[in-house]
């Protein structure tokens, strides 16, 4: 069996990863796939949904540091 390289999103938008896990998700949950295409397409969405994670983790500290919370990069500071 030949491995293929692993696939990359990081050129993705969010919207755009979102709606290929969407995509994935579907197809599995429909069934009707052999199990090495199931564990591909699993791994696929787990690809996906890291790199939707990214881009909300991105926003969050945006976010953060537009409301003075933290400087872009750091995570906000604890309150106590």
């Amino acid at each position: 069996m030949s491995e293929k390289a692993p696939e990359t999103f990081e050129g993705l938008s969010y919207e755009e990863a979102r709606e290929q896990l969407v995509a994935v998700v579907s197809r599995l949950e429909a069934g009707g796939v052999s199990l090495e295409e199931s564990l591909a397409l699993w791994e696929r969405g787990e690809a996906l949904a890291a790199r939707c994670e990214e881009w909300l983790e991105g926003a969050r500290r945006r976010l953060d540091a537009a409301r003075g919370n933290a400087a872009p990069g750091e995570a906000p500071a604890a309150e106590g």
